[in-house]
């Protein structure tokens, strides 16, 4: 199931605070994910208000599968995610209600970009 991805420009951090932190005030930008579980609160934003000192690993790059899609498709991310896994590419995944997006290492991203191409998929950005 070929789908179209956009890349982003800049790059982002994954960030680990405690459970029970508040979200910061640097978790800000024009994509930012925020999710808290029992174990840790994790953001996902632009690199550069993130705080020195905060566990992070930086130097993403954010995709995104052009959407909005329909809840009842189904593969979406196994038919991206299957050729980076098998080209060895490590890659961090999020969902929001209209669409799914991808994280890469900046290191990988031109190498990602060729395989996701390969694969039949369509690359903007």
């Amino acid at each position: 199931m070929p789908s179209s991805l956009t890349i982003h420009p800049g790059r982002y951090a994954v960030c680990r605070l405690a459970p029970s932190a508040p979200v910061p005030a640097w978790a800000r930008g024009a994509f930012v994910a925020v999710t808290r579980t029992p174990a840790e609160l994790s953001i996902v934003c632009p690199e550069a208000p993130v705080p020195d000192g905060i566990r992070a690993e930086r130097g993403w790059r954010l995709m995104a599968v052009d959407g909005p899609l329909d809840f009842a498709l189904t593969g979406i991310l196994a038919a991206i995610t299957r050729p980076l896994a098998q080209a060895s590419i490590p890659v961090f995944a999020l969902s929001t209600f209209d669409t799914d997006y991808l994280l890469v290492r900046e290191a990988d991203l031109g190498a990602a970009v060729e395989v996701l191409r390969a694969a039949g998929h369509t690359m903007t950005g």
